[in-house]
């Protein structure tokens, strides 16, 4: 999915508003569709559940509404790490999931995302999904105008490392707000000293940490969608948020 080039900068009441309103939106369906998560749906029953309510908010799906993806959302199982297209693959007791969710209204967009154990019992899955949340925890510390983006990424991978994990290198977080990718074009989940571009008061981040079992990089599969790795588990956790002077704001909560 190509990124774009301009930078929002949050700076009215209006797009604080705007960007809480859909950040609540897609929030909701995040959370709708992992409570519908249960052996025996399919993937794509989850999205139609998805799609009615975009509808229902007034909502357009990002990934079908900017770049013709086939679902209103991105579901990725097991050995998928992202951009999973929802079809008719059953979820099973023990599937990490990952559910992710962006979309626009009155031309705000908000991105959010989520990994899962359905009914939790795999240790090394729920693991991982933990440590997901603990390198987003720290890394939003970081997350404040004047500091150096790459001090984001430098948390999340110590947070990973900590835990006898590592990082997925070739998926990144991005700036979110005016489109669904746009500058800035890269939040790492490592650190990365030429990427030392200083955090600014009102930038609007799609933070998204993946914290993997075994291996740094992603391949993309044949659909020309999905990205996947050979023999890896990989969690994420993604928010859109705002930064400011006394803290971020998190949209997508």
């Amino acid at each position: 999915m190509e990124v774009g080039k301009e930078k929002m900068i949050a700076k009215t009441e209006e797009d604080f508003n705007g960007l809480k309103e859909i950040g609540k939106i897609v929030a909701f369906i995040r959370d709708e569709l992992v409570q519908r998560t249960i052996p025996g749906i399919t993937t794509k029953e989850l999205d139609d559940i998805a799609g009615e309510l975009l509808e229902k908010a007034g909502a357009v799906s990002a990934p079908k509404g900017e770049y013709d993806f086939p679902g209103y959302t991105c579901i990725s199982l097991n050995e998928e790490v992202a951009h999973g297209i929802p079809g008719h693959r059953v979820i099973h007791e023990g599937d990490l999931v990952n559910i992710d969710v962006s979309a626009s209204k009155n031309g705000y967009f908000a991105d959010t995302g989520i990994s899962f154990v359905v009914r939790e019992g795999e240790e090394e899955l729920t693991k991982i999904c933990d440590v997901a949340k603990k390198a987003f925890e720290a890394g939003l510390k970081r997350a404040k105008p004047g500091s150096k983006k790459s001090g984001i990424g430098r948390a999340v991978f110590e947070t990973a490392r900590q835990h006898g994990f590592t990082v997925i290198k070739n998926l990144t977080g991005h700036g979110v707000g005016r489109s669904i990718h746009e500058a800035p074009n890269h939040i790492y989940n490592y650190n990365d000293t030429w990427d030392d571009e200083l955090l600014k008061e009102g930038m609007v981040i799609a933070f998204e940490p993946f914290i993997s079992t075994l291996e740094e990089e992603v391949f993309q599969k044949e659909d020309g969608w999905t990205y996947a790795t050979e023999k890896s588990y990989v969690a994420q956790l993604e928010h859109t948020i705002i930064l400011t002077k006394n803290g971020p704001i998190i949209v997508t909560l």
